[in-house]
């Protein structure tokens, strides 16, 4: 344990350097980046195609798929309409900023408006990496239960908004969500939360202003600075 400790913190503290390099190449051709993590099957890619499909036409879309093996859902967002590249991490759990990085260099930010990051299904690894994204959103399901908030904190205490996906299954599943945002609030005070379906569109609205203010506020902070 005194060995491995110190190595940890070195894995970290050189990928928080390469994350805030991504950070700064994703301001410098004006495009607002998000990190979309969930457990496998709670509906990211959905979330991910319905975003491409609604707001496709109003800006400039790029995405990164992160999985384990197949190009599946990163296929999807391409036959949505969105630049989609892949990035099979061989068995790591997770993305980190060198994987992105590279993955950056396939990509012509300047044509780009909004990157979205589909990161690894799994509720603990994706969490210790940054990757440079501007926010991290987690999405939840119905069917995972209300107790994820309390079982997987530093997923929950670590990210900027969380969705609620799934809704229209709340009448067929022993889901309390009242104690599932207690759960939310108590490790998180104030994050945004979107309750939607992507199946029948509710709340879909919602969700799809927050990126366009997202992406208006980061255009304007930009100009700001320069």
């Amino acid at each position: 344990m005194t060995t491995r400790i110190p190595i940890v913190e070195k894995i970290l503290s050189a990928n928080d350097r390469l994350a805030l390099e991504n950070n700064l190449k994703f301001d410098a051709a004006g495009v607002f980046a998000i990190n979309i993590m969930a457990s496998p099957g709670a509906g990211k890619t959905s979330l991910i195609e319905q975003t491409i499909k609604a707001l496709g036409n109003r800006i400039r879309i790029g995405m990164i798929n992160g999985d384990i093996a197949t190009s599946f859902d990163a296929d999807r967002a391409s036959a949505a309409g969105a630049i989609a590249i892949q990035i099979n991490t061989g068995g790591d759990c997770h993305l980190d900023a060198v994987m992105l990085q590279s993955a950056l260099q396939q990509l012509e930010l300047d044509k780009l408006d909004l990157v979205i990051v589909e990161n690894v299904g799994n509720l603990v690894c994706p969490a210790e990496f940054k990757l440079g994204t501007h926010k991290n959103i987690l999405v939840a399901s119905i069917p995972e239960g209300d107790d994820k908030p309390y079982k997987y904190p530093g997923m929950y205490r670590g990210v900027d908004a969380v969705v609620i996906n799934k809704m229209d299954l709340l009448p067929y599943v022993s889901f309390r969500t009242d104690f599932f945002k207690n759960g939310i609030e108590t490790l998180n005070p104030g994050v945004e939360q979107f309750e939607l379906s992507c199946k029948t569109g509710e709340g879909l609205s919602k969700w799809l202003d927050w990126v366009l203010v997202n992406i208006e506020k980061h255009g304007q902070d930009q100009k700001s600075t320069y």
